[in-house]
């Protein structure tokens, strides 16, 4: 019986793994017209200082080495962000919002969980993660992180840069940023996301006449286009020669992100 429900969990995350569709949920695009609105989010700035490691390929989270007490703090922000009503914010500061409440409960669920080796492992015994739990109740509503990154995110903003900032606790994924989200900050941040993930060999990975690409182009291609206009995306931020996609595979690797 564990045999057959092992193979059947192998078979259901190699092909039903499908991302979702950016579905506008229409309760969510109400802004507020002035900024005058700050958000706080020097306690998610302190849990980065403390416990992000960055590396020349890739950012890791100390997960074994978060204390007690900076746990509660991480639980003290997100409390703090879902008190907040969104519409009251201006756009910059909402995206700020949504993208720190993204990532934030990402490594709470992690440490929730912790050790584990992948974030695929939590949710459901059918479920490929954790994506589809509603974990946050904002003004009422219930959310799921699907809910922030694609029926919020993607639909309001359509910037393809989204992909590069919100981060799914793996290996495979773009990084997670040493710094936090704000309203000044938020153009700066979503292209020096994009320059770090084109340039790292799990974004893209040019392997003589054939390309290696993240996954993420794949699941989300019609956020970038065609491949003449994926190409044109990312050489926009490739330093070095430019490449030319003709031969793609792709990749992804779901490991955790976690520095030992």
């Amino acid at each position: 019986m564990r045999f057959f429900v092992s193979l059947l969990f192998l078979i259901l995350s190699a092909s039903t793994f499908a991302a979702p569709k950016a579905d506008l949920w229409p309760y969510w695009q109400q802004y507020a017209t002035s900024n005058s609105q700050k958000v706080d989010h020097s306690r998610w700035q302190r849990l980065l200082d403390k416990y992000l490691v960055v590396q020349p390929q890739q950012t890791l989270f100390r997960y074994s080495r978060v204390s007690d007490s900076d746990k509660y703090e991480l639980d003290r922000y997100l409390r703090d962000l879902t008190k907040i009503n969104p519409h009251q914010l201006g756009r910059n500061e909402q995206f700020a919002y949504w993208v720190n409440l993204y990532n934030a409960q990402t490594v709470k669920m992690i440490l929730d969980e912790y050790p584990v080796s992948s974030i695929t492992k939590l949710g459901g015994i059918f479920s490929f993660g954790p994506w589809d739990e509603q974990v946050l109740t904002v003004n009422g509503k219930p959310l799921s992180l699907n809910d922030i990154e694609h029926r919020i995110l993607r639909p309001i903003w359509r910037d393809p840069r989204i992909h590069y900032v919100v981060n799914c606790a793996s290996l495979g994924c773009p990084d997670l940023q040493p710094e936090a989200f704000t309203a000044s900050n938020t153009e700066r941040l979503l292209e020096k996301s994009a320059t770090r993930f084109i340039n790292s060999r799990k974004g893209v990975n040019p392997q003589g006449s054939k390309t290696q690409l993240s996954s993420i182009y794949e699941w989300y291609g019609s956020d970038f286009g065609n491949q003449s206009q994926l190409q044109k995306h990312i050489n926009q931020y490739r330093q070095g020669a430019s490449i030319t996609l003709g031969n793609v595979s792709y990749d992804y690797n779901w490991s955790l992100n976690e520095a030992k």
